[in-house]
């Protein structure tokens, strides 16, 4: 005994159109044998949820199931669509329709985009400095690629000629053909998927409707950008099939190493060189900006090498925000190589007064004069 057509379908007999449809696709995706391989209740369920919408969604076989049931499309039924398939439904047919909407994005668009003669999307590498990628900046680039032919306005026909449709496809751009369980659609090898065919071509693009240029664009880059932040450059790609529509420019940023500065997401790190006597005694010193310029900071008496200061939002701009990460500087502390004489013997005092204290940074001064 069949199970009734809405319970299949999991729906309420009053639904629309629209909801059967809905329901029938989240089932079809769970069920497909796709993601169930070697599943025969799978299969068997799959199959039921087909035999279900190819009734319900025709308001003509669905008014005669609500009114006859199952009997309505039996062999000679009372509703008249006994016969070849689900009441003479073409499932093969409707089935490729709804895989399509179901599939359409995942597999790229197959009966829209590439159909239809899109234009390839385009990469291009822009390389910016620190600086740069801290202040924002707005470049200028050269693209290589295809665009509208002007000859023809991108149609791909002579000026005064026109195109007809592909007899094959009957101006589809596609073609099915059944395989088992499947239909599956290809592009038309007739018409290379555009749906009609230009008998008296332009000569200027050769029929293709467009041609190669090179053409200069301006990039806006924001301030805050990363190493591998991408921007969309909509309908800058390449230029459409007689006329479709054309595809993006994707701008790929790097960031050059910089010389002073190791980035880690907003904030930033540098090495700043101390003298040994400041480090001991105290001072300034000078730390170079990504902004430009200097700024001065405090050396604490008895500053050990490699301390660390974190200088707050002085490091780079945060995206689409006014913030900025912090800068971290790391003192390192310099060990004189070359002494006079004189330099020498105050050392070397030095080095005798500490020895009465236990050493510690006087004894480390000690053994490297030793060296």
């Amino acid at each position: 005994m069949k199970v009734c057509y809405y319970q299949t379908l999991g729906i309420a007999k009053d639904v629309d159109t629209a909801e059967i449809k809905k329901a029938y696709r989240k089932l079809a995706m769970q069920f497909h044998p796709d993601k169930n391989p070697g599943d025969k209740a799978a299969e068997s369920k799959f199959k039921e949820i087909n035999e279900a919408y190819a009734v319900l969604q025709d308001g003509e076989k669905r008014a005669a199931y609500d009114r006859f049931g199952h009997a309505a499309f039996e062999q000679g039924g009372p509703g008249g669509f006994g016969g070849a398939g689900f009441g003479g439904f073409d499932f093969a047919t409707g089935f490729a329709d709804i895989f399509d909407e179901m599939f359409g994005d995942i597999m790229g668009g197959a009966r829209g985009r590439a159909g239809q003669g899109r234009g390839a999307d385009l990469r291009h590498d822009l390389p910016l400095t620190l600086e740069e990628a801290f202040a924002g900046v707005e470049k200028v680039i050269n693209v290589v690629s295809s665009i509208s032919c002007e000859s023809c306005a991108g149609t791909g026909a002579k000026p005064g000629s026109g195109a007809s449709d592909c007899t094959t496809c009957n101006g589809r751009g596609r073609v099915r053909a059944q395989q088992g369980f499947f239909t599956i659609e290809r592009a038309c090898a007739s018409c290379a998927g555009q749906g009609q065919v230009i008998k008296d071509p332009c000569r200027n693009c050769a029929g293709q409707g467009r041609v190669r240029n090179e053409r200069k664009l301006s990039v806006n880059v924001p301030a805050g950008v990363e190493d591998g932040t991408r921007i969309r450059l909509s309908g800058e790609g390449e230029a459409g099939m007689r006329g479709n529509q054309p595809g993006d420019l994707y701008v790929i940023l790097t960031i050059d190493p910089h010389k002073s500065y190791q980035r880690e997401g907003a904030n930033l790190f540098c090495r700043v060189p101390v003298a040994m006597t400041s480090a001991a005694l105290g001072g300034a010193v000078n730390v170079p900006l990504i902004e430009g310029g200097e700024m001065e900071i405090k050396i604490e008496p008895g500053t050990q090498p490699g301390q660390q200061m974190r200088l707050r939002q002085k490091g780079m701009s945060v995206l689409r925000t006014a913030t900025r990460g912090d800068l971290y500087v790391e003192l390192a502390v310099e060990t004189p190589v070359k002494l006079s004489k004189r330099q020498k013997e105050l050392l070397e005092e030095f080095a005798r007064e500490g020895e009465k204290g236990g050493g510690g940074i006087v004894g480390k001064i000690k053994e490297t004069l030793r060296k």
